[in-house]
């Protein structure tokens, strides 16, 4: 059955006349939830198997280490580009829209990569620069998630749903982990005997299985059914009637497109420190989870075939730091929450890069710690910025800061290739990954809770 809308009542209200959302299903809920998880694990999956397989990959193109990073730093430049679009897109396509177009990109680039030709140094990397710098398709699906799992607990009838949503969401941020482990898992399994090529080409087919599964199974929320309609309205030149229509359903309505509205005065602050820890904090992602291979191996010596068994272990403890997190938050506070996990994050990395770490046991607990505080997070601030954007500019607020990632990864990647140049992987990842981390943490303290942060008043409460 294709479930596309939702009952919401869109004609003219009465004078004084209030309404509320329809709620979403029991059914529909948990279809949004367990969509919404493989949508981004797959996502992942595609995004991760990049730094999974580069190691590989170098030994195939010819490239040293530092060209290697380079190459990875020239890829988030572009990636910037797609994240950086994407986010007013899905405010005017709808969330189920915008997670097909994500996942669908994700397919593509995934085949694409596959074809890609060898020896022909120039052309090689141009096209594969190109090709995965549209792999931000699938990493801005983050975005989407966020956003649509935002207004769906919101009207859920599911009660612990919409009082613990952090809780519920982290297991759907999760995939983050869940998408590198897979990536691993493959390729120590598949990478020997298939090779780095047939492993993108697995990657192609569950994506287009969950773009299928989306179209036919995925709600539209009456939230966004609601901002469309009164974008109709504005359009038709029947201002009056949009906003007494959003009135009626106790939100404000803008005119001012989504870009515009993130930086008026009192979304402007958060707008600033997320999009400035991410970028920081996207130094330690970049070094320690995209570049995880490349890490253990250059940097503590591991061979390639162990780097793989032991990220697949370490990712699996990253998964249950999604589900901390998300759970703590809704305890003590998105916002504290966040700012706790990736100082810890930060200093376990720092220790793990000591030369007293050395068994393949520390190397898995503190690496597997640092991993643990510094993703685990992420379950909280996706869910904690789309509390704090309104319907309206909600997927272009958390589609421009997680494509301020980017940015971070192209500054991290210089640094990083700049200091491991002359100083050694070793060195680098500390100083720019661990460091970056914890300085993630420190400008989490500059940021607005949602409730300074969005004047508009939020939807009716469900009964």
């Amino acid at each position: 059955m294709t479930t596309q809308q939702t009952d919401v009542d869109l004609s003219q209200p009465g004078p004084g006349e209030k309404r509320r959302f329809p709620v979403f299903s029991k059914r529909h809920t948990t279809t949004a939830t367990v969509l919404a998880l493989l949508a981004w694990t797959v996502a992942v999956f595609d995004y991760g198997l990049f730094g999974t397989l580069l190691p590989a990959m170098q030994e195939e193109f010819g490239w040293t280490e530092p060209e290697a990073y380079a190459i990875n730093t020239w890829i988030a430049v572009g990636t910037a580009i797609v994240c950086f679009g994407i986010g007013p897109v899905i405010d005017r396509l709808g969330r189920r829209k915008g997670m097909m177009v994500t996942v669908g990109g994700t397919a593509v680039v995934s085949g694409l990569t596959a074809l890609i030709p060898t020896g022909i140094p120039i052309l090689s990397n141009t096209l594969l620069v190109i090709v995965r710098s549209f792999g931000g398709l699938g990493f801005s699906e983050q975005a989407v998630n966020a956003t649509y799992m935002n207004e769906v607990y919101q009207v859920t009838e599911v009660r612990d749903k919409r009082k613990r949503p952090g809780f519920h969401y982290s297991f759907i941020q999760g995939g983050w982990p869940l998408g590198f482990l897979l990536a691993s898992a493959l390729a120590l399994v598949l990478l020997p005997s298939l090779g780095w090529r047939a492993l993108y080409l697995v990657a192609t087919v569950p994506a287009a299985v969950i773009v299928w599964l989306i179209a036919k199974k995925l709600k539209e929320t009456p939230q966004f059914e609601l901002h469309h309609k009164l974008t109709e309205l504005e359009k038709s030149g029947k201002s009056g009637e949009a906003h007494a229509l959003a009135h009626a359903y106790g939100v404000e309505h803008s005119s001012a497109a989504p870009l515009k509205r993130i930086w008026e005065p009192h979304l402007a602050r958060n707008t600033v420190v997320f999009s400035l820890a991410w970028i920081f904090n996207f130094f330690g992602i970049m070094i320690f989870s995209v570049l995880g291979t490349s890490v253990l191996k250059n940097a503590k010596g591991v061979e390639l075939a162990d780097a793989f068994w032991m990220l697949i272990i370490i990712n699996l403890l990253a998964y249950f730091g999604y589900v901390f997190h998300g759970w703590f938050g809704d305890k003590i506070g998105r916002k504290r929450t966040i700012i706790g996990g990736w100082i810890l994050s930060g200093i376990s990395f720092a220790i793990m890069l000591s030369p007293i770490v050395t068994s393949p046991f520390m190397i898995i607990l503190t690496y597997g710690a640092g991993l643990f505080f510094l993703v685990g997070p992420y379950a909280a601030i996706q869910y904690f910025m789309a509390e704090c954007y309104p319907v309206s500019c909600r997927a272009t607020g958390t589609a421009f800061i997680g494509a301020m990632s980017q940015p971070g990864t192209i500054l991290g990647g210089a640094l990083f290739t700049i200091a491991a140049a002359s100083a050694g992987t070793g060195a680098a990842a500390l100083w720019v990954g661990a460091a970056g981390t914890l300085f993630s943490g420190l400008l989490m303290i500059a940021a607005k809770p949602p409730a300074e942060a969005l004047l508009e008043d939020h939807p009716h409460d469900v009964p």
